[in-house]
């Protein structure tokens, strides 16, 4: 966590309290209870959108392979028209010359 481990992370916390005035405790509390709400907030934001995100690829998965597929399928039609044509004009221009 960014770079500190747990115990120096207590250290910190535990020189912030002391140096808080007993008096100003709940507003400290409070303060940090929302933080940590608004953090929590976020994090499950965008744990939602990355599933949706992730949701989204599965759905287009199917599509892809269908899609490649369906290219594969049309350009090996072409390649063998091209092929055939290519053996054809050969042979057109092998009898030509004799």
């Amino acid at each position: 966590m960014l770079g500190i481990s747990w115990t120096e992370f207590l250290v910190i916390v535990l020189v912030a309290i002391c140096m808080v005035p007993v008096k100003n405790w709940p507003d400290v509390a409070r303060f940090f209870g929302r933080v940590f709400k608004w953090i929590r907030q976020i994090i499950w934001r965008i744990t939602d959108v990355s599933e949706q995100i992730q949701q989204r690829i599965d759905l287009e998965k199917p599509i892809d392979d269908l899609l490649e597929s369906a290219k594969n399928e049309i350009f090996s039609d072409v390649k063998l028209k091209s092929k055939k044509q290519k053996k054809k004009f050969v042979k057109q221009k092998r009898n030509k010359n004799k």
